[in-house]
């Protein structure tokens, strides 16, 4: 499990093909690693992958088809958001994350606000995961966790503040960039509450 408040901003410096997917050479910036072991999970722009191997700052990852397929931007070198994986007794500054990606989304619109280099976030999510996201509510981009502003239809709006922009890779989103999605698991819990017939 994650909270969405993102550690540090790293590097895939290298994505290489494997038998079922890629091998991710990560370098971690400022991410404290003294207490990465191999097996332990990492959010790697909001996506749960697996340390398979460590050399220094340096982590490796593999990354399977599948998990191409439903997310955007780990199969190629770029700064992405880190974050280690939840202990028990940490604090829970954002929501709780599964750093499964239920989809990828784009972003439409980028507005500077009357707060001082804060901007509003517009993106179009998958029709499949719209009925997921309501306002007030939480959502994960690219393993940030953020509160909805507004919703309509397949869009919705957040706020970023100065502080998020400065310490995570939302910094150099524009429209058409792409971003992976993880909707609130309360939301898909009640879907599933509501849909089971006996």
């Amino acid at each position: 499990m994650f909270t969405g408040i993102v550690e540090a901003v790293g590097r895939i410096d290298s994505a290489e093909g494997a038998s079922d997917g890629l091998r991710l050479a990560v370098s971690a910036g400022a991410l404290d690693v003294s207490d990465v072991r191999i097996g332990d999970s990492v959010a790697v722009a909001g996506c749960c992958l697996t340390v398979v191997a460590i050399e220094g700052s340096s982590l490796s990852f593999d990354v399977s088809a599948e998990t191409l397929r439903c997310t955007s931007g780990l199969d190629r070198a770029r700064e992405v958001n880190l974050e280690k994986a939840l202990r028990f007794g940490d604090r829970l500054g954002g929501h709780l994350l599964t750093g499964h990606i239920d989809g990828v989304g784009t972003v439409i619109r980028i507005e500077s606000t009357a707060n001082p280099d804060g901007v509003d976030l517009e993106i179009e999510a998958p029709s499949a995961l719209a009925r997921f996201i309501a306002a007030k509510g939480s959502i994960a981009v690219d393993g940030v966790s953020l509160t909805v502003n507004v919703v309509s239809n397949r869009r919705f709006s957040v706020h970023l503040i100065p502080h998020t922009l400065q310490v995570t890779t939302l910094r150099a989103l524009i429209p058409g960039s792409e971003v992976n999605l993880e909707v609130d698991i309360v939301a898909r819990y009640l879907e599933r509450m509501a849909g089971y017939k006996r």
